[in-house]
């Protein structure tokens, strides 16, 4: 008799090969797609290593103030100084712009960067950097404002007021940059910053709350701006 022989399904491919497995992911269930993330490496901090003669004496704790550095008449070069002595400074991109220069090579462009830092209670600082890449101005800025800090008097010189907070400016104070002059005058508490956007926000970043301002000239202009500002703002310390 003759038996028949039951043929069995032959596993996976084409001569032997195994099956394509399309849309299944690896063993024990998970997706292609859900591969574990690797974990965010956050930027390391440098450390500071004072390179001046004022760098050690910060470092070593013999000077303690920017106030004092000032009395002494003496120069900051390094910006680890203004880190290790107002550690809450704040950094902010002011304004950005690109610089077009026809060479004998052909058009070059430079981007530029205005920087300001503050602590928002009686410290302010403005720098600008240029670079062929923007990161880079932003950094030669931002290191530029940290060598341009200065101490604002800060207080309450309006006659509506008269109380013992310091909101305002001391007294009615005026700078000039390039083509823009700008005037800061004493307000009452709880009136405000009476100020443009970007006038307004470098006035917080100062500490100031309460001011009237006035503006002349090119005012768009960033640059003479916020020269403008600090030059006001200097005042009150050195007059005051």
């Amino acid at each position: 008799m003759s038996q028949k022989v039951e043929s069995k399904p032959q596993q996976g491919g084409p001569r032997g090969k195994a099956a394509p497995t399309y849309g299944r992911g690896p063993p024990g269930g998970a997706k292609g797609g859900d591969r574990p993330r690797r974990p965010r490496r956050e930027p390391e901090e440098e450390v500071w290593v004072p390179k001046t003669i004022l760098g050690q004496k910060v470092a070593s704790g013999e000077i303690s103030s920017l106030e004092e550095i000032i009395e002494l008449g003496l120069r900051i070069q390094e910006a680890g100084i203004i880190k290790k002595l107002l550690p809450d400074l704040k950094s902010e991109v002011v304004d950005v712009g690109i610089i077009q220069k026809m060479t004998s090579n052909g058009q070059s462009t430079r981007f530029k960067a205005i920087v300001a830092t503050g602590n928002e209670n009686g410290y302010l600082g403005i720098g600008q950097g240029k670079s062929k890449q923007m990161r880079i101005a932003i950094e030669k800025a931002t290191n530029a404002a940290y060598l341009n800090v200065n101490p604002i008097k800060l207080g309450c010189g309006s006659w509506e007021c008269r109380c013992d907070q310091k909101h305002s400016v001391p007294f009615k104070v005026k700078g000039k940059g390039g083509s823009v002059t700008i005037e800061i005058i004493p307000a009452p508490r709880g009136l405000g910053l009476v100020a443009g956007g970007k006038i307004k926000r470098l006035l917080e970043l100062a500490g100031l709350k309460d001011a009237w301002t006035t503006a002349k000239g090119s005012t768009p202009t960033m640059n003479s701006t916020s020269k403008a500002i600090l030059d006001c703002l200097r005042q009150t310390f050195s007059q005051g």
